[in-house]
């Protein structure tokens, strides 16, 4: 054997030693989201739909997750299964190692309480309420006690997302990108690990848009949250560090 071939052989081996460790590695990371066979079937009178066939997703924590796919495949839905407010029809689904699908509702409404956040196009904030406010009442629901306690923790998570000069104003005077941002504070009241996102840029200009996402990608990435987003908008791809296309309810990474 020449020194080109064993200098070849000896890099193949590191290669191969280095593919293994990645692998070994990535198996080692948690997964907080693992969903498998996931199904989901309507009936309406004589007509059955079946909108989600056969889907199984795996998420890292600390990943951020794009779900993409054209308006009727399904995206929603299966957001929904995940996030434990839809059963699916066939199929499992654990969150942080917890198998929801077989969950008592109220057992399943305070696990979704204490470990998720949500995102929403139309923003859903309380029209009357301050920013502050939106985001103390949430603070309230996940069992924060004390009304300065709550005050201070939405001052601080409004601060985060860059807003602690709008900490008092009503959401009529807030810009769309700000409105989202109220959101994301409020969605990351008590600490969740998960959140889980429907359009958030949909509404949104060009600017705000950017900005919101690269707010979404600083916030997993230095939290290590694990981030679900549905979405149509291309700019998010960039900050993924996974894309899955969902079509005719069959999913494909």
């Amino acid at each position: 054997m020449t020194a080109s071939q064993i200098n070849f052989a000896d890099f193949v081996k590191t290669r191969e030693r280095s593919a293994s460790t990645s692998t070994i590695l990535e198996r080692a990371k948690e997964q907080a989201v693992v969903a498998r066979g996931v199904e989901m079937i309507y009936h309406s009178g004589s007509q059955v739909y079946q909108v989600l066939r056969g889907v199984d997703l795996t998420i890292q924590q600390g990943d951020i997750q794009l779900l993409m796919g054209p308006s009727g495949s399904g995206k929603t839905t299966l957001l929904s299964i995940l996030a434990g407010i839809l059963t699916p029809t066939a199929g499992s689904v654990k969150l942080l190692g917890q198998e929801i699908t077989d969950m008592s509702r109220e057992r399943l409404a305070h696990f979704r309480l204490q470990n998720i956040g949500f995102i929403f196009q139309g923003f859903n904030l309380f029209p009357a309420l301050t920013a502050s406010e939106n985001v103390e009442l949430a603070l309230k629901v996940k069992g924060v006690r004390g009304a300065s306690n709550r005050r201070r923790q939405a001052q601080e998570l409004l601060n985060q997302v860059k807003l602690s000069d709008r900490v008092d104003h009503l959401p009529r005077d807030l810009s769309g990108g700000q409105k989202q941002r109220v959101a994301i504070a409020r969605a990351l009241a008590g600490d969740p690990q998960i959140i889980m996102a429907d359009e958030p840029t949909a509404a949104l200009d060009s600017h705000s848009g950017h900005a919101v996402i690269e707010l979404l990608r600083q916030l997993a990435k230095e939290s290590n949250r694990t981030v679900l987003i549905v979405t149509h908008d291309p700019r998010l791809v960039d900050v993924a560090d996974r894309v899955a296309y969902l079509e005719d309810g069959v999913l494909k990474e």
